[in-house]
């Protein structure tokens, strides 16, 4: 009997996204020799996984898991980033790919350290997204308190450039070029791994939801970075309106999910990620009040499971089988009234509170933006769909399929090996 030994460590892998499954698939691959790029749309790594305040199964903050992947990539000589860009365009075939790489200037170079001073003299405001726009920061600013790289980056978009100059002046390092361009870099690699991610569903969409017709109704990622010590409010869930604590909450389930009008699909994570937003607000204010409107609540897997009944076991958290119809709010107080119909015993709820949840679905970035190449396929909702007979291509986490984090780094660690396959196969 022969042994077979692994054909050598040889060509590159391009993995586009530097969420959690960008992260996991690059680095899963650099680490048993493969060269990888990062090419990310943001300013920084860390996808979606960054705006949580925590994350299941362990309720971890962010920087748990975040924190240790930027260390090994700093560490992995094998792993370039490029943040700030976007593919424009791919040719080739499977082990050979030419792309295209388009990468956006910064306006802030190497030589930042994140000493703040430019941001004291900066006269603009811009709003937030990494915020969901429940905040601002300045035309020059830093992405998050641990965003990767840790350099400040220009809003363009509002900056006065070369008619203002003040932050050039505060800086003491020569860190800020307004004189940058954006170009263009090409790369041969043999694999790519699609891991586009996922974004929020539009809340505005759903008429009878009242989202963004009334103040203090939020989404479930709003929530998340309510309830996050770096978030807009530094950890306080305070309702928009007066930044008054609330005392009572509406978690509404399937806010557009399984809607034929909407996400005809399950997100798959609304209902833990509502479960686990129960526990912030019962921590934070244990007389509070707490009505779940749900269809069903679905909890995969034993620890959810769990998770799950120990919630309900809480008095103080009331569960309500049955769709929201419709909201109201009372012009005086600001509170919202929740209307829908008990399918268990069949009355009509009309249930005052103080603040509302969305738990909005997750669609994937494509679903409207199909990326720059004719070799993938697309799923009617928009997600990605391999094709592992063919190879070369490969869709990882939410890009593929709506997925928690844990799920999402298991899908990433096989596509990291479906890629090094099309390697070894050269």
């Amino acid at each position: 009997m022969t042994e077979e030994k692994a054909a050598p460590a040889s060509g590159s892998i391009l993995v586009v996204g530097g969420g959690i499954s960008g992260l996991t698939t690059a680095l899963e691959a650099a680490e048993v020799g493969y060269e990888v790029f990062i090419v990310e749309k943001n300013p920084y790594l860390g996808g979606r996984v960054a705006q949580l305040n925590q994350y299941f199964p362990k309720l971890c903050p962010p920087s748990c898991g975040l924190e240790i992947n930027f260390r090994r990539i700093k560490d992995n000589p094998k792993i370039k980033v490029f943040t700030l860009a976007e593919v424009e365009k791919v040719d080739g075939t499977a082990g050979s790919y030419d792309v295209s790489i388009k990468l956006n200037p910064r306006y802030v170079n190497e030589n930042c350290v994140a000493c703040d001073e430019c941001v004291g003299v900066c006269p603009v405001d811009r709003n937030n997204e990494f915020n969901f726009n429940m905040d601002k920061t300045k035309a020059i600013y830093r992405p998050n308190e641990m965003s990767f790289p840790m350099r400040y980056a220009i809003d363009s978009s509002v900056c006065k450039g070369a008619e203002c100059g003040k932050c050039i002046e505060a800086c003491k390092y020569s860190a800020i070029d307004l004189n940058m361009e954006a170009k263009t870099i090409n790369l041969n690699v043999g694999a790519i791994v699609w891991a586009t991610g996922w974004v929020p569903y539009d809340a505005t969409k759903i008429d009878n939801l009242g989202f963004g017709k009334y103040d203090n109704i939020v989404t479930n990622m709003m929530m998340e970075r309510l309830a996050a010590p770096n978030g807009p409010t530094k950890g306080k869930i305070l309702r928009p309106s007066d930044n008054k604590e609330p005392e009572s909450i509406a978690f509404v389930q399937c806010a557009g999910s399984r809607d034929e009008n909407h996400l005809p699909y399950c997100s798959y994570i609304c209902c833990m990620a509502s479960l686990k937003q129960v526990t912030y607000v019962r921590e934070r204010f244990p007389d509070a009040k707490v009505y779940i409107f749900y269809i069903d609540v679905r909890a995969p897997g034993l620890k959810y499971e769990k998770f799950y009944k120990k919630i309900k076991e809480d008095e103080n958290v009331i569960f309500i089988k049955g769709k929201v119809a419709e909201v109201s709010e009372d012009p005086g107080s600001k509170n919202i009234t929740v209307i829908a119909e008990n399918a268990v015993t069949g009355e009509k709820i009309k249930q005052e509170v103080d603040m509302v949840v969305l738990a909005t679905g997750m669609q994937p970035t494509t679903a409207d933006a199909k990326l720059p190449t004719d070799e993938l396929q697309y799923s009617e909702d928009g997600f990605i769909v391999n094709d592992f007979d063919k190879g070369g291509m490969f869709a990882a986490g939410c890009a593929n399929k709506p997925a928690d984090v844990v799920t999402s780094n298991q899908n990433a660690t096989g596509m990291a090996l479906k890629a090094i396959q099309t390697m070894v196969k050269r």
